[in-house]
């Protein structure tokens, strides 16, 4: 005698499935909420003043396993004052090819200047864009505060060839400039 009691039993789930709710996410129009601890793209913070916490002291590039931070700090000046401290952060990258998401970068950072937002789109179908500079990485600046100047900052293809820290326009009129464009 065959037992019918197992598709039976089978029949009752569907049938128990198809009149709930369903629990789709309509993902691209609604952004699904993520925990209040996960750890997205990355952030450079600033003062309440507008001036960058980051001082180019380079422990968040030291402390990534991954190699993926590239940080080149310069002094400050009294006419282009970037951060409060005696330095910045002049040239500040992160590639999100090699980025494992380990946030040891936000614990090494003495000046709370690195924190990890919960924005997760971060796919794109160029590797020099996921090569995020500091135009990408900086919050604006508060309201009321007056901005901080402005850099050029160094292009994708130059974290590539190792020349993140190097100058991207020489002076052809200049003797350093010269010798630059005839190589």
């Amino acid at each position: 005698m065959p037992d019918f009691g197992k598709p039976i039993a089978g029949f009752g789930v569907m049938f128990g499935g198809m009149f709930r709710e369903p629990i789709t996410e309509q993902y691209p129009e609604e952004p699904a909420p993520v925990a209040a601890r996960y750890h997205g793209r990355h952030q450079l913070n600033r003062y309440d003043d507008g001036l960058e916490k980051c001082i180019g002291c380079e422990l968040c590039a030291w402390a990534c396993p991954a190699d993926a931070i590239f940080v080149e700090g310069a002094p400050n000046t009294d006419e282009e004052r970037y951060s409060p401290g005696e330095r910045y952060g002049r040239v500040y990258q992160i590639n999100y090819l090699r980025c494992i998401g380990c946030a040891l970068c936000i614990e090494a950072c003495p000046t709370r200047a690195l924190t990890m937002t919960h924005e997760f789109e971060l796919a794109d179908d160029n590797r020099g864009d996921l090569i995020y500079e500091k135009d990408r990485l900086l919050a604006p600046p508060p309201p009321g505060a007056e901005p901080t100047p402005q850099h050029k900052p160094a292009r994708a293809v130059d974290y590539y060839l190792g020349q993140a820290g190097q100058a991207q326009d020489p002076d052809p009129t200049s003797p350093e400039g010269a010798a630059e464009t005839t190589r």
